[in-house]
């Protein structure tokens, strides 16, 4: 048995520490179409938000009738825990974001898992930004937001200086690591690319003990300047993350540009069924009071028969709304915002 052991675990070393080599295919799975103009008065509307305050009318009558980012969801790593993050999804479906900016064009997939390869999934990123026009959002659980941080790193060049362009929908690697930038209209590396917002709830703990997250151990909560506003959750008392009192985990930029927000969550939440919400959309209390919360602002007392949780899932609705918002006018200004289908920074 011992000799067994030491085998498999040799196993589990040489394979973590082996270069992964993806196949790469020439040809992408669409082109890229030109822009579609966004009607004039719906436009006008999209600029006047203030994405700070970002009304459920705001989002019913303007936001959702026009360009949103894709939100990539990543789960947490022990079966069935990723049935929590399609509750989160639900949620925000729930609240008003279109269902198919969350979930996989593939798949159908809800969340990704955090076993897939990072520079998959930061090559899926950068696919999503050169055909979207807009970088997509990041929220992980548990180990899949350990995943969520590797995947910035991926994109600061901490692993590797080219990662190639990733296509969602055929699921193989194209025979590119650039893109070309919607922004510029130039090629750029996928390597340098950096995202709007990137939130992480219960991240790190025993994950460390896999080797696959090894390479963590160093940078997870230093967060690179590959992405603008990032905010780390963590449980007060958790022992999956190994948060503890008196425990100095907190998030940290490394850079000039990254603005990062740590915030404490109440013990009482479970570590694997934090990200369980989708019931408060449908709860007419619950959505009063996620449309009256703001950050820093005292919430008030939780409506009958929420769980503590509800902060977590208020708070990142709050910043998912306000980069929804940030993102559809930065398109608009640059004259890039794609037409949806019918009926389809706080520093701590």
């Amino acid at each position: 048995m011992h000799t067994l052991f030491l085998i498999v675990l040799g196993t589990a070393l040489v394979a973590a520490g082996c270069g992964w080599v993806p196949p790469r295919v020439t040809g992408d799975s669409i082109a890229l179409a030109p822009p579609a103009v966004v009607e004039p008065a719906l436009a006008a509307r999209i600029l006047a938000l203030d994405p700070e305050r970002v009304s459920a009318a705001d989002v019913k009558d303007v936001l959702a009738r026009g360009p949103a980012p894709r939100i990539m969801l990543l789960h947490g790593g022990i079966y069935p825990v990723h049935l929590g993050m399609t509750s989160f999804g639900q949620f925000l479906v729930g609240m008003g974001y279109p269902e198919d900016r969350i979930r996989g064009p593939r798949s159908g997939d809800w969340s990704h898992s955090p076993y897939e390869d990072a520079e998959r999934l930061a090559g899926i990123v950068a696919w999503y930004y050169e055909h979207d026009r807009m970088p997509p959002i990041l929220i992980g659980h548990s180990q899949g937001g350990m995943q969520a941080v590797k995947v910035l790193h991926v994109l600061a060049g901490n692993y590797a200086s080219n990662v190639p362009v990733w296509d969602p929908l055929t699921d193989f690697a194209l025979d590119r690591t650039t893109i070309r930038d919607p922004a510029t209209g130039r090629q750029r590396p996928v390597v340098g690319l950096s995202l709007d917002y990137v939130s992480v709830i219960a991240a790190g703990g025993a994950a460390f003990l896999l080797p696959n997250q090894w390479s963590l151990l160093d940078k997870l909560h230093a967060i690179p300047d590959t992405v603008d506003d990032f905010t780390g959750y963590t449980i007060d008392v958790d022992l999956w993350a190994w948060t503890l009192p008196g425990a100095d985990l907190r998030y940290k930029a490394v850079g000039d540009r990254a603005r990062v927000r740590n915030v404490s969550l109440p013990a009482t939440i479970n570590h694997v069924l934090a990200p369980v919400s989708a019931d408060y959309a449908a709860d007419p209390a619950a959505r009063a009071w996620i449309d009256a919360y703001r950050p820093g602002a005292p919430p008030g007392p939780l409506p009958p028969g929420a769980g503590d949780n509800l902060v977590w899932a208020a708070d990142v609705w709050w910043s998912v709304r306000k980069h929804w918002a940030l993102e559809a006018q930065a398109s608009l200004r640059a004259g890039q915002a794609p037409a949806r289908a019918a009926g389809a920074r706080t520093v701590e």
